[in-house]
C-alpha cells in the first residue's frame, strides 16, 4: 500500500520568544496566528517540560509552528552548519509583491538580502528574531525549465553521489540574467 501525502501539515522551529515571534510573522509577513497549545508535559515522551507551541498560517494550508521551551538551554544554531543553509522559504504571488515584502521587511528595520536571481526565481533573504533565516521567492520560472531540471535530477543526484562535485547539468539556471 502506497503513502499517499496530502500536503505538510505544519513545519515547527524553536523560538526565544513565543510572543515575540507571533508579532514579528504578524507585523513582516502578515501571517494569521492560528492557535496555541500549552502543556506541563510533552504529549508523545510525558516529559515534564512545560512548552507554548504556536502555529501561524503560511498561506494554502500550510501551517509554520514554533515551540518556546523555557526550562531549556538557550536556543542555539548547528555551528558546523552555515547559516545560509538552514532556512524557510515562503512563494510570493510575483516580483511586485516580493519588492513589496522587501520594503516591508527594511521598514521593521531588517537586514534585506537581495533580490538574488536563481534563474527560475529570485528571492530576498533575512532573520527572524530567533535566528531562522527566512526566504521570499518570486517565481520567474517557465514550465519548460522545469521539465528539464526534473529531467536531469536523477543524473545530476548521481553524479554527485559518486564525485561530491557540482554538476553542470542544471548550470544554466545561475547563469541567466
Amino acid at each position: 500500500m502506497a503513502v499517499e501525502l496530502q500536503r505538510i501539515h505544519h513545519v515547527a522551529y524553536r523560538c526565544k520568544d513565543a510572543k515575540e515571534t507571533v508579532e514579528c510573522y504578524q507585523r513582516v509577513l502578515d501571517m494569521d496566528f492560528v492557535l496555541a497549545i500549552a502543556e506541563d508535559q510533552v504529549p508523545s515522551t510525558k516529559e515534564p517540560d512545560p512548552y507554548m507551541h504556536i502555529f501561524l498560517d503560511a498561506g494554502s494550508g500550510s501551517i509554520l509552528a514554533f515551540f518556546e521551551l523555557p526550562n531549556s538551554p538557550e536556543m542555539g544554531r548547528d555551528g558546523n552548519t552555515p547559516e545560509w543553509v538552514q532556512h524557510i522559504a515562503f512563494e510570493l504571488k510575483d516580483m511586485d509583491a516580493l519588492l513589496e515584502a522587501k520594503a516591508k521587511a527594511e521598514a521593521e528595520g531588517l537586514d534585506v538580502l537581495g533580490p538574488t536571481n536563481h534563474g527560475i526565481f529570485k528571492s530576498i533573504y533575512f532573520f527572524d528574531p530567533n535566528g531562522h533565516r527566512l526566504e521570499l521567492v518570486a517565481n520567474t520560472r517557465t514550465p519548460e525549465q522545469m521539465e528539464e531540471l526534473h529531467r536531469v535530477a536523477p543524473a545530476m543526484l548521481e553524479e554527485w553521489s559518486q564525485t561530491k562535485k557540482a554538476p553542470r547539468h542544471a548550470a544554466w539556471v545561475h547563469e541567466m540574467d
